[in-house]
């Protein structure tokens, strides 16, 4: 199916057939990334009052119970109620279905070696996505484009897929970067990381206030903050999706939560 769209009075086309899928599958009890620990997302036959809910096991059909962290078991979309003492669920605060977006390949850089800043201070062995690459990569660009941002780090393999992100340092964003991602309007951002902020920080995720307009250390909203924005963590943008312009399908998970897992779809555009 192929249909239209205007932005900005520009005409675009898109072929729902060619849709590109970032989200990574999850394999209850099989190869699957997670983070801080956390143990498995898994899967279990419901059993109960004489009935079993595998057909393997000689039930009528297969009925299980299953087990996740959202925020540590693949891909998924936060909301500002991540961070809050208010409970904010995701998805009602998710308003967009079609979003123009545009995919980057960003190579981090190592921390100490930039005169960028992060809080808690840098350390070694740290490696973030710079302001400055975000500027040289968004430059040509349309801001039309950057309602949302994808962010895949390089180099990419397909260990994202299952990798344990508690055995190594993954890289993160640098708050100079995360500034730069807010003066240019952006409302959805994506990466391919467990955490736009390092996985150890003491608790201040100070990328996150710095997108939600939320005061460094508090856990309220202000008239200021931006109730409205999402971000989605541990994608997988495959090589063969190119950097460029997209219509971005953020689908979540219906949990009455302030995370769920989601699944992002991109549509190529092609100017009508």
């Amino acid at each position: 199916m192929i249909l239209t769209i205007t932005l900005d009075k520009q005409r675009f086309d898109f072929d729902t057939s060619l849709v590109k899928d970032l989200s990574i599958p999850l394999e209850f009890n099989g190869s699957q990334p997670r983070v801080y620990g956390v143990n498995r997302a898994g899967s279990h036959t419901y059993e109960g009052d004489g009935f079993i809910g595998d057909t393997r096991k000689g039930g009528a059909c297969n009925f299980e119970k299953l087990t996740l962290v959202p925020h540590c078991n693949g891909t998924h979309t936060e909301c500002i109620g991540h961070i809050t003492h208010k409970r904010f669920s995701v998805q009602e605060q998710l308003k967009d279905s079609l979003i123009p977006c545009t995919l980057i390949s960003i190579l981090p850089e190592n921390a100490m070696n930039s005169s960028e800043d992060y809080d808690p201070p840098k350390e070694k062995g740290d490696a973030f996505v710079s302001r400055s690459a975000l500027e040289k990569a968004l430059k040509p660009v349309s801001k039309l484009f950057l309602k949302a941002l994808i962010i895949r780090t390089l180099p990419n393999d397909h260990t994202k897929l299952s990798r344990n992100y508690s055995e190594q340092k993954p890289p993160f964003l640098s708050l100079d970067a995360m500034n730069f991602i807010t003066e240019l309007g952006v409302e959805h951002i994506l990466v391919d990381l467990p955490s736009i902020d390092r996985a150890y920080d003491q608790g201040k995720l100070n990328t996150h206030r710095l997108f939600w307009n939320v005061k460094p250390g508090s856990h309220e909203t202000t008239a200021h903050s931006l109730l409205n924005k999402t971000i989605t963590e541990m994608i997988y943008a495959a090589d063969e999706i190119v950097d460029g312009s997209y219509l971005l399908n953020l689908q979540i998970a219906p949990f009455v939560s302030d995370a769920a897992p989601s699944r992002p779809l991109l549509y190529p555009l092609i100017k009508a």
